[in-house]
């Protein structure tokens, strides 16, 4: 089993059904991309991209499957269906949800020690400070606060939530990493400074439909603003 083996950036290489960059070997070349650039590991989802990433890179490979389950809320690597597939994939690192929602801290179990007994590590995708405790206590690998801002009752927040690793990297033993909505090389800085063994970077790197409309939206926003300064300084006394 291969864990992360440095500090540094994880790029996560992703694309949903319905995205331009879905299917083909485009997650693979965003994988080889982003070893050429430094990154020490790669988060996947989906067994196809997991093998075909594993097979082309050697850097240390988070996997999980986004699985939609009807009336419920737990999509990353929700059931022992999906980390099978994951670990059967090759992923080094399964990643799953770990959120305190749907008897999840009793159904998690199942899979942790799936996982564990088929020699990988196992990370834990929480939302709050208590389920990072738990996710440690358990007895996951790494602790990841991928799911803030995606329960209900943790901050949404535009930006990565620097103020949770910064109270769980003062608690955990286990490895932390920041992930989501990453932007700006600051954040990268911020959390690494609040305590953060990784950084994870998705959408800014890998997602350029996401990337463009940024800036089409700042252009637009800066058009519009300086238009109607044009309007009211051309306007009759």
């Amino acid at each position: 089993m291969t864990g992360l083996l440095k500090r540094g950036i994880i790029v996560s290489c992703q694309a949903l059904p319905g995205e331009p960059l879905y299917g083909g070997d485009t997650m693979v070349k965003m994988a080889l991309a982003a070893e050429l650039g430094g990154a020490v590991g790669i988060r996947a989802n989906g067994a196809t991209d997991i093998d075909a990433i594993k097979h082309a890179t050697a850097l240390p490979l988070i996997g999980l499957i986004k699985q939609t389950i009807p009336g419920s809320d737990i999509y990353i690597t929700p059931t022992l269906t999906e980390a099978a597939a994951v670990v059967n994939a090759g992923a080094d690192i399964v990643a799953m949800d770990m959120t305190n929602r749907e008897n999840r801290y009793i159904r998690v179990r199942e899979l942790l020690d799936y996982v564990h007994s088929k020699g990988r590590l196992a990370m834990a995708d929480i939302s709050n400070y208590a389920e990072g405790l738990e996710a440690e206590k358990m007895g996951f690998d790494y602790v990841s606060t991928t799911m803030s801002g995606y329960t209900p009752y943790s901050p949404q927040l535009s930006g990565p939530d620097i103020a949770l690793v910064r109270r769980l990297s003062g608690s955990l033993r286990v490895p932390l990493l920041l992930e989501g909505r990453v932007w700006r090389q600051e954040d990268v800085r911020l959390a690494l400074e609040a305590g953060a063994q990784y950084v994870v970077i998705g959408s800014a790197i890998t997602r350029p439909q996401l990337i463009t409309e940024m800036y089409s939206s700042m252009m637009d926003g800066w058009l519009t603003e300086h238009q109607m300064i044009a309007e009211k300084e051309g306007a009759p006394e």
